[in-house]
């Protein structure tokens, strides 16, 4: 591991690497295979607390925050889906892990750049976890991604001033998942963080294009084994249409498919134990 990156506890705070020129948090826990966790649109390394705790016994997890987002400072540049996986492979360079073929996980928007990473990386890739991934079956091109990012971001600035993220952020976060308030309050009350969160909305349209048109000639490493976990909260899971759409994904990916229900969209605080087994599953040996 690359001097000055300490193991931590899940509770703990982690190091800072910086790439780029930018500061990112970087937590690193446990022993065992790598594999490397990154949270949904908006969200921070500490979503996967729960799962962490599981995982540490048997594998070294690394968790990151992306620019703007946690702990991480922010970046002059938007999102893009190459520049997503790139940074996962330049976060494991940076704490010590650029030989080890590692299962990378990614939520929601992150599953994007999972997927995208063993595409690009697929020598660095033993295998993929996707928990409740994005999933856009008509991804197209849209115009006006340079408008749409300084919109988000005059946006995000207007409602710093405001004081809303302070207002309301914790409240919202805690309706959707329910970790500790103070730590709710720090993450999430943040305008730094909000405005990460909708510049990251304003080019999710960018990075599924990006995701659909390297699909088209970029396979997945046939070697690495890909789950697609789905949550659900409906009462009838069966006719679920967002289950649909997360089967129809794994039978594209050739992916191991399993639906969790009743979960919510955070699946890393909602089943826990379901999220680990599927990542011990997947990538090296327990």
């Amino acid at each position: 591991m690359a001097a000055g990156v300490r193991r931590t506890t899940p509770s703990s705070r982690g190091s800072f690497v910086r790439i780029d020129g930018v500061p990112h948090h970087v937590d690193v826990t446990g022993d065992g295979p790598v594999c490397v966790l990154s949270a949904g649109l908006g969200l921070a390394w500490a979503e996967w607390d729960p799962v962490v705790a599981l995982l540490a016994p048997y594998r070294t997890v690394v968790r990151f925050d992306r620019p703007g987002l946690g702990l991480s400072a922010p970046a002059p540049g938007a999102p893009t889906l190459a520049g997503e996986a790139g940074r996962i492979g330049l976060v494991l360079d940076a704490v010590g892990f650029g030989g080890a073929a590692v299962t990378v996980v990614g939520h929601s928007l992150a599953g994007f750049h999972a997927e995208a990473f063993a595409r690009l990386c697929p020598r660095r890739t033993a295998g993929v976890v996707l928990v409740d991934s994005s999933v856009e079956a008509s991804a197209r091109a849209v115009p006006g991604r340079a408008a749409r990012v300084g919109a988000a971001r005059v946006g995000g600035a207007v409602l710093g001033a405001a004081g809303v993220p302070l207002a309301v952020g914790p409240a919202v976060r805690w309706l959707a998942g329910r970790p500790a308030p103070r730590e709710l309050r720090s993450l999430y009350g943040s305008s730094r963080v909000w405005r990460a969160g909708l510049v990251e909305y304003a080019t999710y349209a960018d990075v599924a294009h990006e995701l659909a048109e390297l699909r088209r000639g970029t396979p997945l490493p046939s070697w690495a084994p890909v789950t697609v976990l789905a949550a659900s909260t409906s009462r009838a899971p069966g006719s679920d249409p967002w289950l649909t759409r997360q089967r129809t994904l794994a039978t594209e990916l050739g992916a191991t498919y399993r639906a969790l229900t009743p979960a919510g969209h955070l699946l890393m605080r909602a089943r826990p134990r379901e999220v680990a087994e599927a990542i011990l599953g997947s990538g090296g040996a327990r």
